[in-house]
């Protein structure tokens, strides 16, 4: 019967089309810190250099004709928690990442922040293992397919960044944002905002479960009525 390394030496090469040389990179950039010292925190941080990198040469070849700050938000959109998380599970990652009891019990192995690091750390791995052009194609294969799924620059800024270019543009005052209320224990909290607009008056409440998705939320609902039908909410 095949033990963990193996099993994650075939996924890699079903699913990454790359063998490692030295497995045990493999074994580590799957660890996460729960399970062990010996685990994928400076994969992670290798493999995030890296897949910036990647990401940056895939955008200016993808997108010629975007300036420098579309490309930075777009390979932002690209490297996020949330893209890498949904490439982790398209590839089954999670049923490979080592825990330990503490996440095994709070379904870790289907975290975002889990499963994203452990991609990073993997990409760390095969470039340690094998150097840039290996990683390179495997995070061709990965994302190069969501280039052409990326929104336009309009879409990428948040609401709160529109908001403020919509009152800069017309010369009023920029908005306000006052937290009305916080609930919650300190890991679990929720957040009430309001966003003030000084030349009208006019207030907008948010909510969400950080100040800034709050801040998001309320600006979102100022775009919309400064600006009907043209708000594309960020997320």
């Amino acid at each position: 019967m095949p033990d963990d390394r193996q099993l994650a030496g075939g996924w890699a090469v079903t699913h990454l089309g790359y063998r490692f040389r030295d497995e045990s990179l493999l074994e580590r950039a799957l660890t996460h810190r729960s399970a062990g010292a010996a685990n994928n925190e400076r994969l992670e941080f290798v493999g995030d250099a890296v897949l910036g990198l990647v990401t940056a040469e895939l955008l200016f070849h993808g997108r010629p004709a975007a300036a420098e700050g579309p490309l930075t938000r777009l390979r932002a959109r690209l490297v996020r928690k949330e893209t890498l998380a949904g490439v982790a599970r398209g590839l089954g990652l999670g049923a490979h990442v080592r825990l330990g009891s503490g996440e095994l019990r709070t379904g870790g192995h289907q975290r975002d922040s889990i499963l994203a690091n452990a991609l990073e750390a993997v990409i760390g791995a095969i470039f340690l293992d094998a150097g840039l052009d290996p990683a390179r194609t495997v995070i061709h294969r990965l994302l190069g397919n969501l280039l052409d799924g990326l929104p336009d620059d309009q879409d990428l800024r948040d609401p709160k960044t529109r908001l403020q270019e919509h009152l800069q543009a017309r010369g009023l005052p920029l908005p306000e944002y006052v937290v009305g209320s916080v609930a919650g224990a300190a890991h679990d909290q929720w957040f009430e905002v309001t966003c003030r607009l000084p030349a009208d008056g006019r207030m907008f409440p948010g909510a969400g479960a950080s100040r800034r998705a709050a801040e998001q939320e309320a600006a979102t609902a100022a775009l919309a009525a400064l600006v009907p039908g043209q708000v594309t909410p960020d997320e």
